[in-house]
């Protein structure tokens, strides 16, 4: 897709783990501030606790940008959101990208494999890697940061001597760090409802390790025994969530284009990277958001093609009653083709999903100036006009009305070639591909349609006298009286014998055609 101005961002922002909502909440208040005093900046709305369409996360927020209309600011989105990526460069302990409107970004790879180790330790070369390429910035390595968590390993043969049995343990630990689970909850009630009670530590008991080791555990020899008696704690980390791709550990690692820098051109970059060529085995690297969406177009507009031209040939094969015929208008469409990679040049625009759009539209456009030219060609020839004088004539005639159709749909393209309004950066590589088209369908047509248009009556001509002898003859027997009619009878006028003058006449029937 090519990068569209519609006025509005989606900022994600990510906290390290272990950060409560009081964190996200200071720091993206401080991000939303900055982002105010911008003057092209309309309002920010903060989504906090998730990043669509990710989970539910304290440590993670979107921010919806929301900047004044197009026409009343100098920099375009794009030039925007660059400008506070850097700004927002100096706040410390925090991950930020913008996102597209379904939620991807503009380059994405996934690294999986057996082992979650290796996968991240992968996922950060290829992601330090990418940062020295030209054509990609902000580049972030997806993998799950490991969070500080509480280890509590049982000594279970002191805990079978105690009476003290693992679920208990366990319990006593769910119990005082994140509360009962829902059907366990006592319940307090008001008259007309049931309030649950959940009963925990207080943070900070929750945190502090001499509190818990002080946590009495029941036995079943009556009383409590302490924690500390039944396992050994310590404080370490672990990851926040575990992904899998393909029943695989996986890692993102993902980045934006640089302005002016092509999806295809940044792929074959990142393919070429030492890590991707030279990695331990079972490591796989599969590219998603845009480049997956990006391969399955190009796969259906060639069988969208390859319908289109089928039909095309079927139709005016029926209407034409010939097989070559038809192959002198679908000569015409790799013309177009020529024009509309001509004019993505001369502009410097990317194959994208709207120029696509356009090459398809171009084969139905453009098929109308060659059929101009040969029907015309066709109708002098059955005329008994000279081959020859039937091309030349049909050129002379029919070039007027071509060349004012021609200009006239580019006339009409030219508002959306110059991106005007909002949302004009998709239809403007549409209308200039279908502009380049249609002027460089119209100038070669006249060219080398009515070459081509001789060069098949001439192969159709070869081919009827070779395989000629396989059809039906005219001279069987029988054909032409049954074909031909009888000639009118010839009328003689009779004298009366005596005087030579002549008289009454009759009817001489004609001999029959031998």
């Amino acid at each position: 897709m090519p990068p569209s101005d519609s006025s509005r961002s989606v900022l994600a922002i990510e906290l390290p783990p272990g950060s409560q909502l009081v964190n996200t909440e200071a720091v993206t208040e401080t991000i939303a501030d900055r982002l105010r005093k911008r003057r092209e900046v309309e309002s920010v709305f903060v989504d906090g606790g998730r990043i669509p369409p990710s989970l539910l996360d304290v440590g993670k927020a979107a921010l919806t940008i929301s900047y004044v209309p197009k026409s009343q600011r100098t920099l375009t989105q794009q030039q925007l959101e660059q400008a506070i990526t850097r700004d927002l460069s100096d706040i410390p302990d925090i991950r930020y990208w913008f996102l597209d409107d379904n939620g991807l970004r503009n380059v994405s790879y996934y690294v999986s494999g057996e082992d979650n180790a290796t996968v991240a330790n992968v996922a950060a070369e290829l992601a330090g890697q990418m940062r020295r390429l030209p054509m990609v910035a902000n580049v972030v390595s997806g993998t799950a940061l490991n969070r500080p968590e509480l280890r509590i390993y049982p000594r279970r043969d002191l805990a079978v001597r105690l009476g003290v049995s693992t679920e208990s343990l366990s319990e006593t630990i769910r119990v005082a760090t994140i509360g009962d689970v829902g059907p366990a909850l006592a319940k307090f009630d008001t008259g007309d409802r049931t309030v649950p009670i959940r009963v925990l530590l207080e943070e900070h008991a929750r945190a502090d390790r001499q509190v818990l080791e002080q946590l009495r555990v029941p036995s079943q020899r009556g009383g409590g025994v302490p924690l500390i008696a039944l396992a050994d704690l310590s404080f370490g980390e672990g990851p926040t969530s575990i992904t899998r791709f393909d029943r695989l550990r996986y890692a993102s690692v993902e980045a934006d284009l640089v302005a002016g820098a092509a999806l295809s051109e940044a792929l074959e970059a990142i393919n070429a990277l030492p890590v991707m060529k030279n990695h331990p085995p079972g490591i796989k690297f599969k590219s998603g958001g845009d480049a997956e969406l990006q391969a399955e177009l190009f796969d259906e507009f060639g069988t969208a093609l390859r319908n289109g031209l089928t039909a095309v040939y079927i139709v005016l094969a029926i209407l034409f009653t010939s097989l070559l015929q038809p192959l002198t208008i679908l000569f015409s469409l790799p013309l177009s083709i020529t024009g509309a990679v001509l004019g993505l040049l001369v502009t410097s625009l990317p194959l994208s999903l709207p120029v696509i759009i356009g090459i398809l539209m171009l084969m139905g456009i453009v098929t109308k100036n060659a059929i101009m030219l040969v029907d015309f060609a066709i109708e002098s020839m059955h005329g008994g006009v000279d081959r020859a004088a039937a091309i030349m004539d049909a050129g002379q005639k029919r070039a007027r009305p071509i060349i004012m159709t021609t200009i006239a749909m580019a006339a009409g393209m030219a508002p959306s070639a110059m991106a005007v309004g909002a949302g004009g950066e998709f239809r403007s590589p549409m209308a200039i591909a279908v502009i380049g088209g249609l002027l460089v369908s119209t100038v070669l047509s006249l060219l080398f349609v009515p070459a081509v248009f001789t060069a098949m009556d001439d192969l159709g001509g070869f081919l009827m006298r070779v395989f000629g002898r396989f059809l039906a003859k005219t001279d069987e027997p029988g054909f032409e009286h049954a074909a031909m009619p009888s000639p009118p009878a010839e009328v003689h006028p009779l004298d009366d014998g005596v005087s030579g003058q002549p008289g009454k006449t009759r009817a001489v029937a004609p001999e029959p055609a031998k």
